[in-house]
């Protein structure tokens, strides 16, 4: 079997999924494996204190690490934190497993400890997370910014 693997290829492809979803991505919070699972651990924990009407502004607020995410601060931490789980699932699925299934995505979130109170509903009603085939991937920004009132 050929590993799809390359050193460094996790950052980029998490960039790539969240910028195809019209979100920006904070430099240095999911530049790897391990610094993105360990920031969408502390946003998750955050967002199941502060419910999910949070925004990632009150987030950051709670948190001291996430300082960076201010460029996102308006939009629902939940759509937020739905891509940023998605991403983790399909930079990983790609660069360590050539893909993943949906099942193997919610597996993987119960693993590392990112599932989150209505994170499966998310992705499944949000489809465009983990499909980068999927037309209209970029609106997914603001379906974040509307479904929690945020100025754009």
């Amino acid at each position: 079997m050929t590993a799809c693997y390359r050193d460094g290829d996790f950052g980029k492809y998490f960039r790539e999924n969240m910028a195809g979803l019209g979100l920006p991505v904070p430099a240095t919070l999911f530049d790897n494996f391990n610094a993105a699972v360990a920031n969408a651990t502390l946003m998750a924990n955050t967002l199941s204190t502060l419910g999910a009407g949070a925004t990632v502004g009150e987030v950051i607020g709670a948190t001291v690490a996430l300082e960076k995410l201010g460029v996102v601060a308006g939009l629902g931490a939940s759509y937020y934190l739905g891509a940023v789980v998605g991403s983790i699932a399909v930079a990983s699925g790609r660069s360590l497993g050539c893909g993943r299934s949906l099942a193997d995505v919610l597996i993987f979130l119960s693993q590392h400890q990112l599932a989150y109170s209505g994170v499966r509903t998310h992705l499944l009603q949000n489809p465009e997370i983990l499909d980068p085939s999927r037309s209209g991937r970029f609106a997914y920004a603001s379906k974040a910014l509307s479904r929690h009132g945020a100025a754009a």
